[in-house]
């Protein structure tokens, strides 16, 4: 037999599709040319493949072989595929038959002694197989549990060539993998009861925590922005399994996943420099684009402490994806599509000398804060719902015998409960989160606030103090409050407190 096929799986972005590896063999000039869209890593398999043959104890084939990737219009990526183009050698060369791996995809990058190393975007992969039909899938041990993760697929695993060589021809079996297990503990995450004071910080971070707002923390150095955002992701609720299904394929390919690849069920929390480029941050790079830091922070928390000292290419990338919840990355040879629904915390000091309040040291004129400040764009600014001065903590707060602050474990029910509550009330719309609701929606007749309600934020737009988009803001803030106290619809006190959060006055 000079011809061999067998299934493969490619990644564009988190999206997998089936590759159907073919190879014919022969007569000519003795050599492998690999066809269909190749990028330069995949190119390099021939080198891989032959010297894992070769040290496998098999014999390479001297004979003009022609491995092909269908569809053939579509870019394949990376390593992966080595496994299956060696498999797919063997038997077009006749001494390897492939019955045993009809309908199997193969995922596995070759080490020249003949070891199957491990590969990014197994999850992905993996869950593509499950979307395609595919029920069998061979992988590397090492990323064995990460595949076990999806269910309807049967999994197997190789640590090297000669095993899986040994399993097709009835020789020896394959490893199974071990059982799928949940994120372990780890480190204990910080906890809200460290922030000393802060009253108004730790309200911001609940209601923003509780109706998935975005949140501007501004305030001197040493009073609490950063301990606050660090534990914010204390306080959202645990991911379910779908969610968790999207966060951990990102990191599998990012390659960012923790030791054993477990599921990740805590909200992740990323805080990049403030030298991070748009790159880094919305992703992209050489071949296949990469995810940034807004991907890997989907559903849960992108934190930008001192957020005026990034570039303002940076920050306005991040404009479209805040709405969207998504970023697309357009390179010559495609584009990757990665999640990006994420709350955005941005952090700020009044000024750019940082010097703590009241220190008559500091000599930033009104100009200055103006202009720092101002590195803020109005329309990025404009997508945070909640703008919070905070004040320095107090000596007498510092020195308390008792502090009674609560802990993000009884903040985390009130958050869950309010989530539940806006879950529940806008699912005919698709909502879950107050934040996701439109304003179209909120106009809706059956949640429209009374004309005696808003009645200060519509002198608020009168008197050009608000926009319309603001007045929607404000009002998916109030029912996040509302929620929060347990009331069935937001108040008049309700909507002043929320334009107090929005960056107003009480």
């Amino acid at each position: 037999m000079s011809y061999a096929k067998v299934l493969a799986i490619g990644l564009l972005g988190l999206q997998g599709h089936i590759v159907e590896v073919e190879a014919d063999l022969a007569s000519g000039l003795p050599g492998l040319s690999l066809v269909g869209l190749p990028d330069t890593a995949l190119n390099e398999a021939r080198d891989r493949v032959r010297a894992a043959l070769v040290n496998s104890g098999e014999t390479w084939p001297n004979r003009r072989i022609t491995v092909n990737l269908l569809p053939a219009s579509l870019p394949k990526f990376g390593s992966s595929f080595d496994l299956a183009v060696a498999v797919t050698v063997l038997a077009g060369a006749g001494v390897l038959p492939l019955a045993p791996l009809g309908g199997v995809a193969l995922i596995g990058e070759l080490g020249l002694d003949g070891s199957v190393r491990a590969v990014r975007g197994v999850l992905p992969c993996i869950l593509a197989a499950a979307r395609a039909g595919v029920r069998r899938a061979v992988v590397p041990l090492a990323n064995a549990h990460e595949a076990g993760l999806v269910p309807g697929v049967n999994v197997r695993a190789t640590d090297t060539l000669r095993r899986l060589i040994d399993f097709v021809r009835g020789a020896g079996p394959l490893l199974d993998p071990p059982d799928a297990t949940e994120s372990p503990a780890g480190e204990a995450a910080p906890d809200l009861a460290d922030v000393i004071g802060q009253e108004l910080g730790r309200r911001a971070i609940e209601v923003a925590a509780a109706g998935g707002h975005h949140m501007f923390l501004i305030g001197p150095p040493g009073a609490g922005k950063t301990m606050l955002a660090q534990r914010m992701p204390s306080i959202l609720p645990p991911l379910d399994d779908d969610a968790a299904l999207e966060v951990t394929a990102v990191h599998s390919i990012a390659g960012t996943l923790p030791p054993g690849a477990p599921m990740i069920r805590r909200p992740p929390f990323q805080a990049p420099h403030h030298t991070a480029t748009p790159t880094s941050l919305v992703g992209g790079g050489p071949g296949l684009a990469r995810p940034g830091a807004i991907s890997l922070a989907h559903r849960g928390v992108l934190f930008l402490d001192e957020a005026p000292e990034y570039s303002s290419a940076a920050l306005e990338a991040l404009r479209q994806p805040l709405e969207e919840g998504h970023v697309t990355i357009h390179r010559s040879r495609g584009y990757a599509t990665y999640p990006a629904r994420i709350q955005l915390v941005l952090a700020a000091n009044p000024c750019p000398c940082a010097k703590p309040a009241g220190d008559l040291s500091c000599e930033c004129s009104a100009l200055t804060r103006r202009r720092y400040l101002a590195r803020l764009s109005g329309p990025l600014l404009d997508r945070v719902d909640l703008r919070v001065g905070l004040d320095p903590v107090t000596s007498a707060q510092l020195v308390r015998d008792d502090h009674a602050a609560e802990t993000s474990t009884t903040v985390l029910r009130r958050v869950v409960a309010a989530r539940a509550t806006a879950a529940a009330r806008w699912a005919r719309f698709g909502c879950r989160t107050n934040a996701d609701v439109s304003g179209v929606q909120l106009r809706d007749r059956e949640f429209r606030l009374p004309v005696t309600t808003t009645r200060r934020l519509t002198d608020h737009i009168d008197r050009g103090l608000l926009s319309a988009r603001g007045f929607d803001r404000v009002v998916r803030i109030a029912w996040t409050v509302s929620d929060l106290d347990g009331r069935e619809r937001p108040d008049k006190d309700d909507i002043d407190e929320a334009l107090f959060l929005r960056g107003g006055t009480r």
